[in-house]
């Protein structure tokens, strides 16, 4: 079976699978990759399921040695890949022998890379899935002793072990070109209009997308602050509700959040809309001070969208 040894786990690398849905009531986030983008292809590079669990690695700065031969591919943010020193496009899959090493550097561009192994990591499932959520203690690997897996980021020394021997011929590939995205730093956002969009004054509306917003360093994967033009609304507060994944919740302060994969299962402000489904990746790979636009979008054009997106990864 195939295995990886942690060597350096970087600053944030956590096992994460598409997420674990249905337990909002059980006040559980749902986890899962914060760039389903980046995630999908590096499942689809290796022909794995796309319920597979993949490493997400935040920031860089992480190495990993082969125990066995195996295919591994990378996505997701430009970290400078190196195996036993030669330089390993991103983008694509490629063979590990055992004993070489994988060593990742600093993020050159975006936050998050995503790297899977053929057969997907072996990681206990619980409600389904075996996302990591730190901030619920669930998910990722559990110890040696089969107790349940308490949502640990990956520390050095670690195996990850594959789940299954993938059947699929050993093959390089690469993602094509037109479909790997660009990690910029002046990013348009296309928004869903909320419910409550209709609560914000008409000049607070036109403000929200005339005006640009920068990216916080508060960021995580619970949601990104961003800072600009004070946006206010005629209701301060709301009776708490379920937040949907890309709410965008205007507090007092006037500065919109973003939340993310990790949020809270309710929430108090008021919503002024929800970034569409496609365009999340950006977000999750937007670096502290990166300029965010935002634009009213089409939702039977984004709808269409990202049906086409689910129906070519089978999610």
């Amino acid at each position: 079976m195939s295995k990886l040894e942690v060597i350096q786990p970087g600053m944030l690398s956590l096992i994460q699978d598409v997420g674990r849905f249905g337990v909002a009531q059980l006040g559980l986030s749902q986890g899962g990759p914060m760039d389903l983008h980046a995630y999908c292809w590096a499942n689809h590079l290796l022909a794995n399921s796309m319920h597979c669990p993949v490493l997400e690695i935040t920031l860089g700065q992480a190495s990993f040695t082969a125990r066995e031969d195996t295919m591994v591919a990378l996505t997701g943010a430009d970290m400078m890949a190196t195996l036993d020193g030669i330089a390993q496009k991103n983008w694509r899959s490629f063979a590990i022998k055992k004993g070489q090493t994988l060593k990742l550097s600093v993020a050159q561009t975006g936050l998050r890379a995503y790297l899977a192994i053929a057969g997907g990591f072996a990681a206990q499932k619980i409600f389904g899935s075996s996302a990591t959520v730190v901030r619920n203690k669930l998910g990722g690997l559990s110890k040696d002793d089969g107790s349940i897996a308490r949502g640990n980021k990956i520390v050095a020394g670690q195996l990850l072990t594959a789940a299954s021997v993938n059947q699929q011929r050993a093959v390089c590939l690469s993602v094509p070109k037109h479909f790997i995205p660009d990690y910029g730093d002046n990013i348009h956002i296309g928004v869903l209009l909320s419910y409550q969009f209709e609560r914000f004054p008409k000049v607070q509306r036109e403000r929200f997308f005339q005006n640009s917003f920068a990216v916080s360093p508060q960021c995580d994967r619970m949601g990104v602050r961003l800072t600009g033009a004070k946006i206010n609304c005629d209701t301060a507060g709301i009776i708490s509700e379920g937040i949907a994944l890309g709410a965008i919740q205007i507090p007092p302060d006037g500065q919109p959040i973003i939340l993310l994969n990790d949020r809270q299962t309710l929430g108090g402000y008021p919503k002024i809309g929800c970034v569409s489904r496609l365009d999340l990746p950006k977000i999750a790979q937007a670096r502290a001070g990166s300029v965010i636009h935002f634009y009213n979008a089409d939702i039977e054009q984004k709808s269409s969208q990202w049906c086409e997106f689910s129906h070519f990864f089978s999610l």
